[in-house]
């Protein structure tokens, strides 16, 4: 049957029939279909075989895709040989056995998924009540204490992540809920005169922000036109560019905004968001300050080159600098790289721990996937680092990488580093490089020392 595919087809010409689901009703697993089919040829009745076996039994429910009979060829041709048929009989078993245990290991997979939901269901669930009993209503007294930084590295519940967010950011700004409805009106007045209005100022990205909407989280399908976020996306992003004409819009605020939206209402979304982006590290991105972003890459690199020296003269050897990934990184708080559960728990512990943590969630990026790195090119690199692959408990491994990344360099701190001017930065680097150079070099000579004396000793002795 020319529909059948290359397998099935390869199946028939062994002489065995091969039913595909999409022609049956109802698909058995091969456990069943084998036991039905010996029922069926020793004449017993097939419901009587079910009703005695049922799939209550089996350990793991196995869940079939084909279903297999070995069949001898039509009466009209040349029967096999017994060479022949016995080599289709074990053709036959070895594609039964595959398939069995591919369902068992299918089936264990599901099950191991089924048991880790549970366990982070149960995880949530008590975390959320200590959330709500204990550190909630004492924010000020407990924030800091051990207990809740330890949950707060575990991930925060769904239904308290906004309420924490908005506490740990806070509102240095004095924003209220009037200010905003009054910015809100002014971009709403701008969009209706819009073809009037063409000033070059940070109020004409109100434009811009209508075309970047629809490329904000497509997947999700909630802030798109017609989507029950698009009209509040736009009127946080509108009253933003209207409060912060210096700022403006720029891309990748869209996607901060639409994360604080799924989080928290529309108040408490533009009042984080916009005490957020007054962040220094922040309005250093979103500002294009040149000078601070400059300072916060050579800091970068001096942690990158400490943690992770192979992959560092990997990069170096492509002049790969953190420019090409952080930036885009660092614009959207790894919205865009990362899964969006995954970012979110990024986000929760840089609430706690402030820019630093953003930096060193991009050196446990590149812990994660150094092995792959090491073997790519410039561009596949490029390629590979704006769009992170959503692996099996990535959350888990991506955190455990951070976690053994500490953001020390000798005795220096984050904090330190990042203050140093550009050229401190650049030339302490440079005296590190210098310094593991010439521990290189003495390596090497005393080396090369040794096995000279040991030739010469040879040399004497014969």
């Amino acid at each position: 049957d020319s529909r059948l595919d290359p397998i099935s087809q390869h199946a028939t010409g062994c002489g065995v029939l091969v039913l595909l689901p999409w022609r049956l009703r109802h698909v058995m697993s091969l456990q069943e279909y084998e036991a039905r089919h010996s029922m069926m040829a020793a004449g017993s009745s097939p419901t009587h075989h079910a009703s005695g076996r049922s799939r209550k039994n089996l350990e793991f429910e196995p869940l079939s895709t084909t279903a297999l009979i070995l069949e001898d060829r039509p009466a009209n041709l040349p029967a096999k040989s017994e060479a022949e048929a016995q080599r289709h009989r074990q053709q036959y078993d070895e594609m039964v056995a595959g398939a069995k245990r591919r369902e068992l290991r299918e089936a264990q997979r599901r099950q191991s998924r089924r048991q880790e939901r549970f366990r982070q269901e149960e995880s949530i669930a008590s975390a959320m009540l200590v959330w709500n009993n204990h550190i909630l209503p004492h924010w000020d007294a407990m924030r800091s204490s051990r207990r809740a930084r330890d949950l707060w590295w575990q991930g925060l519940p769904p239904n308290v992540r906004g309420r924490v967010w908005s506490l740990a950011v806070g509102n240095e700004l004095n924003i209220t809920a009037e200010l905003y409805h009054i910015f809100l009106s002014r971009a709403k007045e701008r969009w209706r005169n819009r073809a009037e209005d063409q000033a070059d100022d940070g109020e004409s990205s109100l434009q811009l922000i209508t075309l970047d909407i629809s490329r904000t989280f497509p997947s999700l399908c909630v802030f798109q036109k017609g989507g029950p976020y698009h009209d509040l996306l736009q009127s946080i992003l509108g009253a933003y560019a209207c409060y912060r004409p210096d700022v403006g819009y720029v891309q990748g605020m869209s996607f901060i905004a639409a994360v604080l939206i799924l989080n928290m209402d529309e108040v408490d979304a533009f009042v984080c968001f916009s005490n957020l982006i007054n962040k220094p590290c922040q309005m250093a991105f979103f500002r294009v300050d040149h000078q601070l972003m400059l300072r916060y890459f050579g800091a970068f690199e001096v942690f990158f080159e400490e943690s992770l020296p192979r992959l560092f003269l990997h990069f170096q050897s492509f002049s790969l600098t953190p420019d090409l990934y952080l930036i885009d990184w660092i614009f959207s708080l790894y919205t865009k790289p990362l899964p969006l559960d995954v970012a979110c728990r990024v986000w929760d512990v840089f609430c706690r721990d402030g820019e630093e943590f953003l930096f060193r969630t991009g050196l446990g990026i590149l812990r994660l996937h150094q092995d792959v790195l090491l073997h790519m090119d410039f561009i596949h690199i490029a390629q590979f680092l704006s769009r992170l692959p959503d692996e099996e408990l990535l959350s888990d491994r991506l955190f455990a990488c951070i976690a053994a990344t500490p953001m020390l360099s000798g005795n220096r701190k984050w904090s330190q580093v990042s203050r140093l001017p550009v050229s401190r930065v650049r030339e302490r680097g440079e005296k590190k490089r210098k310094v593991k150079c010439v521990c290189v070099c003495v390596c090497v000579c005393v080396c090369v020392s040794q096995v000279l004396s040991s030739v010469t000793k040879e040399a004497e002795k014969s």
